[in-house]
C-alpha cells in the first residue's frame, strides 16, 4: 500500500548527465520545484540538480 500523508517523492536529475537521486518532500510547505546542488558522481563536481515526476 501507498503511504498516506503530505510527503511525495520526487526525483532530482542533472539534465546534463542524467544522473538522478530520488528523495521526499512536503507538498503543503514547498509548492514550488526544487532545484539544488548536489554531488553528481559522473562528473565528480557538485552540479544544479531539477525536480522531476517520478514515472
Amino acid at each position: 500500500m501507498a503511504k498516506k500523508g503530505n510527503r511525495i517523492l520526487i526525483k532530482l536529475v542533472n539534465k546534463k548527465t542524467g544522473t538522478f537521486y530520488v528523495t521526499s518532500k512536503n507538498r503543503i510547505n514547498t509548492n514550488d520545484k526544487i532545484a539544488m546542488t548536489k554531488f553528481d558522481p559522473k562528473t565528480g563536481k557538485h552540479e544544479k540538480f531539477e525536480e522531476t515526476k517520478i514515472k
